[in-house]
């Protein structure tokens, strides 16, 4: 692009360029894919933030926020209460959690710098379990703390915060779904034979 006002053209992310050259053709010849876009791929990851102590202190959400969005650099969404609960003492339209769904170059970098860098500071790390596919393709990670990533400051950072992180796929089988996941490089426990 040239001229005035032009956006600069963004570079491919490192695993998207990855996928296309050696994932892609590995698959297709592991499971017998006839196309290159019947190959699975990843869809969209959703990193969802649950905000119990939100109901005494809403500016438990501002900093949460600043979080995430630090560490997936997009901003995340507030999840209201869709009812009324009394023994939880919440109600109707009350900030309960954030989410962030990414998708595109934004989910390839947040997926590279999770199996890089996040994941293998998680102490005593043995592995990810393979157990964790909902029977479609995709997979939950929960995490116990948001410390692990670097771009969190742990000065500023008040309280250790779990997190869960769905990466959603296109396979058909979880099979399918685990041997991309591997591709790319995810650290499942090794399988015993």
């Amino acid at each position: 692009m040239s001229g005035t006002g032009a956006v600069a053209e963004r570079m491919e992310p490192r695993l998207k360029q990855h996928y296309l050259r050696e994932v892609v053709p590995q698959l297709k010849e592991k499971f017998g894919y006839k196309n290159d876009l019947a190959v699975p791929k990843l869809e969209k990851i959703v990193v969802g933030v649950g905000l119990s102590e939100a109901r005494e202190n809403v500016k438990v959400v501002d900093q949460a926020s600043e979080e995430i969005a630090a560490i997936t650099g997009q901003k995340p969404v507030v999840t209201r209460a869709k009812r009324s609960i009394s023994n939880f003492k919440v109600r109707q339209g009350m900030p309960i959690g954030i989410k962030v769904t990414l998708r595109r170059w934004r989910m390839y970098e947040f997926f590279d710098r999770l199996v890089t860098m996040a994941i293998p500071r998680i102490r005593d790390f043995r592995g990810l379990e393979d157990g964790a596919f909902d029977g479609h393709g995709n997979y939950n990670l929960g995490l116990t703390e948001q410390h692990i990533f670097l771009e969190i400051d742990l000065e500023k950072s008040e309280k250790i915060r779990g997190m869960n992180i769905t990466i959603a796929t296109t396979a058909k089988t979880d099979d399918e779904a685990r041997t991309l996941l591997e591709h790319l490089g995810f650290p499942f426990k090794k399988r015993k034979k």
